[in-house]
């Protein structure tokens, strides 16, 4: 069980390994999103070091996927927030059925999301964008009655010279991302 109050959390355990089932426990919750149940910036940031790391010294490929709901503001405006919250977790839930176990899938903030495949070149992730952007537009949101269009414009950016650190790397799939969203939104760039 588990009872929150303020920023204290009191957990009842009881076993053999009451300790390290707590320590584990609360590493979980600094490495997750509380919202949506996937890993959260903090965590993207440590697993894309150890992945440009691992991609550069094997000459190695590895792609990032910045995504990003589309018009998110307006759903909160029309619908409340309740609904935002609902959109985040759902789209959530359904990228993460698509993510491999070596790959991650990350909130990066706010209605940002990161996804970073080890091993997939650029045009790979591209590919693997337009899918997460098909499932996305094709899914059905309902919450309370209300049906909720949403979209997502994706940024995809591939490791090379010039983006061999988790910021530069960020950096231009991030800039994609916003080049995605000026052409028309719902698009991969």
């Amino acid at each position: 069980d588990l009872l929150k109050i303020g920023d204290t959390i009191f957990k009842f355990l009881c076993g053999k390994d009451i300790e390290s089932s707590y320590h584990e426990e609360i590493y979980q919750m600094t490495i997750s999103d509380g919202l949506t149940q996937i890993a959260n910036k903090r965590f993207l940031l440590e697993f894309l070091e150890g992945e440009i790391s691992r991609a550069k010294r094997y000459e190695r490929n590895l792609a990032l996927i910045m995504l990003d709901i589309d018009h998110f503001k307006q759903i909160n405006d029309e619908f409340g927030h309740l609904t935002g919250d609902y959109v985040l977790k759902e789209m959530a839930t359904l990228v993460k059925k698509r993510i491999r176990r070596e790959e991650l899938f990350a909130r990066y903030g706010g209605e940002e999301f990161a996804i970073v495949l080890p091993e997939t070149d650029e045009e790979g992730a591209r590919d693997f964008a337009e899918i997460v952007r098909r499932i996305v537009e094709e899914a059905v949101f309902e919450f309370e009655g209300n049906l909720v269009p949403v979209t997502v414009s994706l940024g995809v950016a591939g490791i090379t010279e010039k983006t061999s650190t988790p910021q530069s790397l960020i950096r231009v799939a991030d800039e994609r991302l916003y080049e995605a969203k000026r052409s028309g939104r719902n698009t991969v760039v």
